[in-house]
């Protein structure tokens, strides 16, 4: 066993930057979601709006990966992908998936779930637009999660997409936006000697049931 292996279990932290007060959150999560990721990109924490999301395949394995973040409001949180990716192909089979934000310098985590639609042609037309022109390149040149020999198939696929549209490739059909539409949220904040505060948000009707759980 190595070093790190026999040491790993006496890693201790002790959670102490803030609280989470039912009385100071606020009592629409996604109200609270826009406050703490403010607070993330304006203490500049590496990569805010990075999550991960963790989906469901038909052999019943979840799988999770980090993805990120490029919009949200009142209709839920969008990111864009691969439609014909591992994460693709088990949103097409199972449409409900999690999200989960860990903003480590904060001590604070959000867990989100609900059911994932695909957005427009129009919005995901309009956001593979605003890419740096290599990004959208990339987006033709990478079969997704589908082996390949090597990098230099990857290198090759750029090179042939890069002559075919020069300047102004048109986005995948294979490529788009995903919106999750929130049925729970949890905000977690870390608190010392591990009694954190949890808060849990549950769709009702149209509002919005805020529990606290146990840490």
């Amino acid at each position: 066993m190595s070093t790190t292996a026999s040491r790993i279990a006496d890693l201790r932290k002790s959670y102490e930057r803030a609280e989470l007060d039912e009385s100071a959150s606020d009592a629409d999560p996604l109200k609270q979601f826009d406050r703490w990721l403010t607070e993330a990109i304006s203490g500049e924490i590496p990569e805010p709006s990075a999550m991960t999301l963790a989906t469901v395949g038909s052999d019943l394995r979840p799988s999770t990966r980090v993805v990120l973040l490029k919009g949200y409001d009142e209709h839920g949180l969008r990111w864009y992908t691969n439609y014909e990716s591992r994460k693709g192909q088990q949103l097409a089979g199972n449409p409900y998936a999690a999200l989960q934000f860990h903003w480590v310098e904060l001590e604070r985590v959000v867990r989100i779930e609900g059911r994932v639609e695909k957005t427009s042609a129009e919005d995901s037309d309009a956001y593979y637009a605003t890419r740096p022109l290599l990004s959208r390149i990339g987006a033709w040149a990478s079969p997704q999660s589908q082996p390949i020999a090597g990098r230099a198939v990857l290198v090759a696929s750029a090179a042939k997409y890069s002559a075919q549209f020069p300047l102004n490739p048109p986005r995948p059909p294979h490529w788009g936006g995903y919106r999750l539409v929130p049925d729970r949220w949890e905000f977690w904040q870390g608190r010392r000697s591990r009694l954190h505060d949890r808060l849990m948000y549950s769709a009702s009707g149209d509002a919005w049931e805020r529990q606290r759980l146990a840490p």
